[in-house]
């Protein structure tokens, strides 16, 4: 099989049918190698760039509750635009080299995906080549992007916790907590999937459960974000629950 030719996205759910991650919509059931490759890195990269962005929140907590004072002379628009653009540039450099090394790669077997996106270890399957390399590094990759980036969040929520444990007004140690608990959630949802779906020895590994896993990680966690952050707001939650009522109010009737 060459580099070229059309891929078929196995879906997950229905082992007899073929589909990609946008047949929901328009019924395509192939993906050209190239869009795939395209599919596979802006996949990676936003997820890589996601660990970094939620390390540098964390910073962001740390800052503003153990040092509220000086939180807006540490944290000004420069700090705040190098976080995020160092976030997307180590991104960027940890999964180039995988990238472009599956490029290489002579695929002769089946065309069918067993996923319902172009992923890492589901390409992997598909080459006649010897992987195991690449399985290493994909291995590696995820393993320091994932323990380096949670080493900073843990780092940065210890002394968050000590902090908060020393403030003498319960209300106010709730109020402490209440402001890095959606933080911590999408710490749980992130961290907890992307560890099961990368961190394993072999492509082959838990294939069925990884595909599932996928569902969690890239649809109902990008669905509970407007929940987990927005709704926090004092504001948001006013006009949610208008709104609510308004609806209520119009069925009853």
């Amino acid at each position: 099989m060459k580099n070229k030719k059309l891929f078929n996205c196995h879906c997950w759910c229905h082992q007899s049918e073929k589909v990609t991650p946008d047949s929901i919509i328009n019924q395509v059931k192939t993906i050209s190698f190239n869009d795939c490759i395209a599919q596979l890195f802006f996949l990676i990269l936003f997820g890589v760039t996601e660990f970094y962005l939620l390390a540098a929140m964390s910073y962001d907590r740390y800052i503003a509750i153990c040092k509220p004072l000086h939180y807006m002379t540490i944290m000004n628009p420069r700090v705040c635009i190098l976080l995020v653009f160092s976030s997307w540039l180590i991104s960027f450099l940890i999964i180039f080299p995988a990238i472009m090394l599956l490029l290489c790669l002579n695929y002769c077997r089946s065309n069918i995906i067993d996923h319902f996106t172009c992923d890492y270890f589901p390409l992997l399957q598909l080459s006649c080549s010897d992987t195991k390399f690449l399985e290493i590094l994909g291995f590696s990759c995820a393993v320091f992007t994932l323990m380096f980036t949670l080493a900073l969040v843990f780092l940065s929520y210890i002394y968050i916790i000590r902090t908060i444990l020393r403030i003498p007004s319960t209300s106010q140690r709730t109020k402490a907590f209440s402001t890095c608990s959606s933080h911590m959630i999408v710490i749980s949802i992130s961290y907890g999937s992307c560890i099961f779906m990368y961190i394993k020895p072999s492509a082959k590994d838990r294939a069925s459960l990884t595909k599932g896993v996928a569902v969690l990680n890239t649809s109902v966690a990008p669905m509970l974000n407007p929940f987990i952050y927005s709704l926090r707001n004092q504001q948001v939650r006013r006009a949610f629950m208008d709104r609510a009522r308004k609806i209520v109010f119009f069925l009853r009737k």
